[in-house]
């Protein structure tokens, strides 16, 4: 028996994880879903920033380590396509993998409905990086690129 052919906006429009991305599960809770049982479009930025942050912590760059070494990131763009909706009390893994480092810090996000089997959405963010005083870094200084580049997950 074959499958019938995923419509356009569900297929993957980015290549998949690799082995090396970074996952969490997390169950949508009810606050964020709206009348028809779907969740909210705006909440998706929160699931991202929670693969991004678990991403991040792996390379030893959370907010105290950041701050430790002088620098902070900001988010300077955010792109994503929803392909199908999550809804109250579904499964779903956000998978984030670096994409680019060097003069920005590009993230790639994965959601999948674990309990539809299907792709939720994908997209990505962009990070630059600013002394702890605001100026920014025309290149990701060196410390920072250094833990980027070593071996592990992301």
């Amino acid at each position: 028996m074959t499958s019938a052919p995923r419509p356009p906006s569900a297929r993957p429009r980015f290549p998949p994880p690799p082995p090396t991305a970074v996952a969490v599960e997390l169950e949508i809770p009810f606050p964020d879903v709206d009348v028809l049982g779907v969740a909210w479009h705006g909440h998706y930025a929160r699931y991202l920033d929670l693969a991004r942050t678990s991403l991040l912590r792996a390379r030893r760059l959370d907010a105290a380590d950041l701050r430790a070494l002088g620098f902070r990131f900001m988010i300077s763009e955010s792109f994503l396509h929803h392909s199908s909706p999550l809804g109250y009390a579904d499964r779903a893994r956000v998978s984030a993998w670096l994409v680019e480092v060097e003069n920005r810090i590009r993230i790639a996000y994965q959601v999948e409905n674990l309990t539809h089997g299907a792709l939720a959405a994908e997209g990505w963010t962009t990070m630059v990086t600013t002394t702890a005083e605001g100026e920014l870094c025309l290149e990701t200084p060196p410390p920072i690129l250094e833990r980027l580049r070593a071996a592990g997950p992301g």
